[in-house]
């Protein structure tokens, strides 16, 4: 039975030959990005200095730039005519109604210190300039891929999200927001890390605990298997959400963008439906403390 056609037009066919194409790629980028990891304790890492971006903090490496290159290439291959927007700088406008949006590897101060906690991400989009609007226009088709784990989260628009081919549903936990394990991060900017970090003190008295990975993709696929209740983070580039928001979705989870959060940015905030708006209460009240603190 054909599932529901997406707004500009696209059928389940191809909306999971898109996902199928998400998938293939991310996975080939993931076997380049793990043969550049480094084994613990190797020193090698070191040996090209990754450069600094928007901070001293944010991170590009060789292994980025080559992943963007190959995920471009394969993409473009497959359909000449659609348009790019990739972390490291691949952009351009195609004719197609279809852009891809991708992360060649998110978690590079991870990826960078051997730790095993990273992706390739990569989403279709259509209909507004995904790079013009925090709501990423409409995601119709993705796929995260964990290349340490083996793992990949895939999703198309109406058909569901799935886990290594399993399918995805999100379940509530037991106890609600109290025994909720949530995820949230960080930005690379110092002043907002800063009021990110006065949320805490609100925040984690009223959970069971939180986690920080590194890994903004990964995180969404956790709430969607249910390895993480709840996920908020501020301050999230296109190519950090636009796959994992829609496994998220796929899955049954809900996920909504707030301003007034973080001040001046948005604030992405994900989890099972039976403790979303508790969660979305207490961010809001936090915000409110803060503020009162004088953060």
């Amino acid at each position: 039975m054909p599932g529901p056609d997406s707004p500009d037009g696209l059928d389940e066919q191809e909306l999971l030959g898109l996902r199928d194409l998400a998938v293939a790629v991310a996975s080939e980028a993931g076997i380049l990005v793990l043969a550049g990891l480094c084994p613990p304790g190797s020193t090698d890492r070191w040996s090209e200095r990754p450069e600094a971006k928007s901070s001293p903090t944010d991170f590009v490496g060789s292994v980025d730039r080559a992943s963007e290159k190959l995920v471009v290439e394969r993409i473009l291959q497959a359909r000449p005519n659609d348009g790019i927007l990739a972390e490291e700088g691949g952009r351009f406008v195609g004719t197609s109604g279809v852009t891809w949006v991708i992360d060649p590897l998110d978690g590079t101060t991870n990826f960078l210190h051997g730790i095993s906690c990273f992706s390739v991400s990569i989403a279709a989009v259509t209909g507004e300039d995904p790079a013009a609007s925090p709501s990423i226009g409409n995601v119709v088709a993705g796929a995260v891929h964990d290349p340490v784990h083996g793992e990949t989260f895939a999703a198309a628009l109406g058909c569901g999200a799935t886990l290594n081919g399993r399918t995805l549903k999100v379940v509530d936990p037991l106890g609600g927001l109290p025994g909720a394990l949530v995820g949230t991060g960080f930005s690379y900017a110092s002043g907002r890390r800063a009021d990110q970090a006065r949320l805490l003190p609100h925040v984690l008295p009223a959970v069971a605990d939180i986690r920080r990975a590194g890994s903004a993709a990964l995180d969404l696929c956790s709430v969607a298997c249910g390895r993480l209740d709840a996920y908020y983070e501020a301050g999230l580039s296109p190519w950090d959400l636009a796959a994992g928001r829609l496994v998220v979705t796929e899955s049954g989870a809900k996920i909504e963008l707030l301003d007034g959060i973080v001040p001046g940015i948005p604030t992405v905030v994900a989890g099972a439906p039976a403790l979303h708006e508790a969660l979305v209460a207490l961010l809001r009240a936090a915000a409110r403390s803060s503020a009162q603190l004088g953060g």
